[in-house]
């Protein structure tokens, strides 16, 4: 479990192709490895993978050929928004993220407001339902409030310190990038549906 506050940007360092499925080694970005520990998890881009070796700077994984159909953003010399696990004694600052993207979403818009950016991301028509004003979402590993929704999408503010201190500062026009919607929303949907089901029974 995650909470979308994000702890550093690293780089992926060398990919190595295994079938259908990939090795990646990543450079932390400063990262504080001292409390990780082999099997754990690290988000990457939003995306929950497993610690399958550790270095004094960087780390590696191994990714699925599921979870590279599913995702973006993983490529030779890419940046990658990088987060620990969630510990029981942590601060919540952002929302409980899970790691496991639901979409890949792809930027309509960018622009400057004031010092902030907002951004507008067209969303894929089967998550449009879980995405609501003033609700969370995930875009790229970073937790963020949704401003406003559309036919198509919703935007998004980022302040220069988000800016600052994630990848999302490189996005523009037509760039993909990993969506996890709010669980809690998933939930509510699930437990409606067995509702339904318990009233016509």
């Amino acid at each position: 479990m995650f909470t979308g506050i994000i702890q550093a940007i690293g780089r992926i360092q060398t990919i190595d192709a295994r079938g259908g499925d990939a090795r990646m080694v990543i450079e932390g970005g400063g990262l504080d490895f001292s409390d990780v520990a082999l099997g754990d998890s690290i988000a990457v881009n939003g995306v929950c993978l497993t610690a399958v070796a550790l270095g004094a700077a960087s780390f590696t994984v191994d990714v699925s050929a599921e979870t590279l159909r599913v995702t973006t953003g993983f490529t030779v010399g890419s940046e990658v928004n990088l987060e620990k696990a969630l510990r029981l004694a942590d601060r919540l600052g952002g929302h409980l993220v899970s790691g496991h993207v639901d979409g890949v979403g792809h930027v309509r818009l960018v622009e400057p407001v004031g010092e902030s950016h907002r951004l507008v991301i067209d969303v894929p028509s089967a998550l449009a339902r879980y995405v609501m004003r003033k609700g969370s979402i995930t875009v790229n590993g970073v937790s963020l409030t949704v401003n406003a929704v559309d036919a198509t999408g919703f935007s998004l503010n980022l302040i220069p310190h988000t800016l600052a201190m994630t990848t999302l500062k490189h996005l523009a026009a037509g760039a993909p990038v990993n969506l996890e919607v709010d669980m809690i929303a998933r939930y509510v949907e699930r437990m409606t549906q067995f509702l339904h089901l318990t009233d016509k029974d």
